[in-house]
């Protein structure tokens, strides 16, 4: 007969670790309930998938390289009600990966641009997709090594190869012309055939003067903001609030974003 015994060596050998992890209870289950053998081992099965399913999550978030993992459920809309809360949940849905959509998140420092990016990318990690995390300035330093020691392609194909790509910090500082030209190079390649998220302090109109060359501009910024979801975050800081005393700069007397005493 059968035993716990002779079962979970043979259950580690062909790491089934969530049938191993489960199996004692469920065969307790299974006696207390008079099972039939049939749903024992779908219950087991269950147990499996599970157990693969999140390791594949696991996996992907790893390989996504957040720089925090943020989950949409945690962020504070009430702080900030201007924030398009339906919008963020309906882009939640993944439905715009699937569509090869970009999606553009516009405001000022501080309102939870890359919280909210980073958590439209665990969603979609949970959604069994391929995503990669990269701010702007990693992403053109690692470009450019690349046209260096000739090893441009490669370093290209690391960036095409997710279904989606996070793209932090958009649109800081005007570019270089080799620059603008990766940026061309990887949003064109991208178009309608890979998703993008975008963080940026600018207005989309206020993109283009960052670009040395206005055809170059044209190109790049027509095939992102026409396939693009534009989310405009507006509202307070949420930075005050992450301070050790939970105390804003009103609440300390302190000193403004500029420096300057607040009234």
């Amino acid at each position: 007969m059968a035993t716990l015994d002779t079962l979970q060596p043979r259950l580690r050998q062909l790491r089934l670790s969530g049938m191993l992890d489960a199996i004692a209870a469920r065969l307790e289950e299974a006696r207390a309930a008079h099972l039939d053998p049939l749903d024992f081992l779908l219950l087991l099965l269950d147990d499996e998938t599970a157990r693969r399913e999140a390791e594949g999550v696991e996996r992907r978030i790893r390989h996504a390289r957040f720089e925090e993992v943020c989950d949409l459920r945690d962020f504070d809309f009430a702080y900030n009600p201007e924030v398009p809360k339906s919008q963020v949940w309906e882009l939640a849905s993944g439905r715009f990966v699937e569509e090869h959509a970009s999606v553009l998140l516009c405001g000022p420092t501080g309102v939870g641009k890359t919280f909210i990016a980073q958590a439209l990318g665990l969603e979609v990690c949970r959604q069994r997709r391929r995503v990669l995390f990269v701010k702007t300035s990693a992403l053109l330093a690692d470009l450019a090594g690349g046209r260096a020691d000739g090893s441009w392609q490669g370093r290209l194909r690391r960036y095409l190869k997710p279904d989606l790509l996070i793209i932090d910090d958009f649109a800081l500082r005007e570019y270089t012309p080799p620059q603008a030209e990766d940026l061309y190079e990887l949003v064109s390649r991208r178009y309608r055939r890979g998703s993008l998220v975008l963080t940026t302090n600018r207005e989309p109109k206020d993109l283009y003067p960052l670009f040395p060359n206005p055809v170059l501009a044209e190109g790049l910024l027509d095939r992102l903001l026409n396939s693009a979801y534009v989310i405009t975050m507006l509202g307070r800081s949420y930075r005050p609030k992450q301070r050790p005393d939970g105390k804003s700069d009103q609440e300390q007397g302190g000193l403004g974003p500029k420096g300057g005493k607040l009234k």
